[in-house]
């Protein structure tokens, strides 16, 4: 599911696979940015990152 909404890019019609993998390009599913700002935001604090 990758943290998106089932059919947020696949339930527009009529667009092709091709074109549906343009339009995700090279996005950050949610979850992975979250994880990066909460490890960004925690090393600018000087606090450890959480396993």
């Amino acid at each position: 599911m990758m943290g998106l909404p089932a059919g947020h890019v696949t339930a527009i019609p009529g667009l092709s696979r091709s074109a549906q993998l343009k339009a995700l390009g090279n996005g950050v599913v949610p979850q992975q940015a979250e994880a990066a700002i909460r490890h960004l935001a925690g090393r600018a604090l000087g606090r450890r990152a959480a396993a």
